[in-house]
């Protein structure tokens, strides 16, 4: 036998790992994602992973009913994953994702659908320089997302900061960010359940107990919930975010949890605060206040902002939900997310 041999970098080798900052350009468009066929298996795990609650993805039976094809929907968390991890080919040195905007859900897909990703560079920032970090600048990407016969799914904003490969090659962009992404017609943005049947869930569902629907409700869910198997959600979402990954890749030197992830547990936690939400439709803004780890406990404070009747049923209500997480170092407010949702 040959000894074993030792691959050593030289001029001929390909490094893999994604555009820095100054790579990027306005207009590019990153489109080579791999197609993901929704399935029952990535479902479960996500429902294992963040505690999914919601009725009609979870009910089989109930779907049947109240979606006009009986099929059963994905859960919208696991939906807009997808699409974010199919995003990431432009993002994979990401070192903080500082908002999403605007975000729609024109259909929900079902299982057996098939998503696709285009992902285009609307808007370039460079960062304040700060002596203690690595020079980087801001991504305004808008991210569209269809299904196996084109038909639209999302549509919206994510915000990436970048690092820079030379801090001596920094662009000198100075788009302004601030109205990017504000949903137009906040009311009407409930296309994707136009034609389920929303008295069918509520007689389904809905007991005769009246639960406080008042704009300025406020709920405190009292159980957190710990993060685990961040990785696994990543990879299930074909997410290439270095740093959910790799340590040594992230700036705290310990993998970050992927965004994404704490939202899809303060979803979770909604659900406990409003049991019968039929389906989350929109997300007005999600701003990441501060890095979350594997082991945070992580807890909701839920506010209904505004509550809109339906003309084919139901309401849409306008909620908030404020996320802390619990370790070690203390307790730190880490996500605010205000999404529109559909209750009967």
């Amino acid at each position: 036998m040959g000894d074993d041999a030792t691959l050593v970098a030289d001029a001929s080798s390909i490094r893999v790992g994604g555009p820095f900052y100054e790579d990027i350009e306005r207009g590019q468009i990153f489109d080579a994602a791999p197609g993901l066929t929704l399935t029952s298996g990535h479902a479960a795990l996500h429902q294992a992973i963040v505690g999914d609650r919601l009725r009609l993805p979870l009910d089989a039976a109930l779907a049947a009913r109240v979606l006009p094809d009986g099929q059963l929907p994905a859960h919208p968390a696991l939906v807009c994953d997808i699409a974010i991890g199919q995003s990431t080919l432009a993002t994979q040195r990401v070192v903080a994702n500082l908002f999403y905007r605007g975000l729609k859900l024109l259909r929900a897909p079902r299982i057996g659908d098939t998503l696709r990703t285009t992902t285009q560079v609307v808007a370039l920032r460079d960062s304040r320089p700060r002596s203690n970090r690595q020079p980087t600048g801001l991504a305004v990407l808008r991210i569209r997302t269809v299904d196996q016969r084109e038909r639209p799914i999302l549509d919206f904003w994510r915000c990436a900061m970048l690092p820079l490969r030379e801090a001596a090659r920094a662009p000198h962009h100075a788009d302004d960010l601030d109205a990017i992404g504000a949903l137009d017609g906040p009311f009407a943005c409930d296309e994707a359940v136009a034609d389920w049947d929303i008295d069918v869930f509520r007689a389904a569902v809905c007991d005769r107990r009246p639960r406080p629907m008042v704009p300025g409700t406020t709920w405190i869910v009292e159980s957190g919930e710990t993060v685990t198997a961040a990785p696994e959600l990543a990879r299930l979402t074909l997410n290439l975010a270095r740093t959910h990954t790799d340590p040594h890749a992230a700036a705290h030197g310990r993998r970050l949890v992927y965004g994404g992830h704490t939202i899809g547990i303060a979803a979770a936690h909604v659900t406990r605060a409003l049991p019968d939400l039929v389906y989350i439709v929109a997300w007005h803004e999600c701003r990441h206040l501060a890095p979350v780890f594997e082991g945070d406990v992580l807890r909701s404070v839920i506010q209904l902002e505004r509550r809109h009747p339906r003309a084919s049923g139901g309401a849409l209500v306008h909620v908030r939900v404020v996320v802390t997480a619990d370790r070690e170092s203390g307790t730190d407010e880490v996500l605010d997310w205000r999404f529109v949702g559909v209750v009967p």
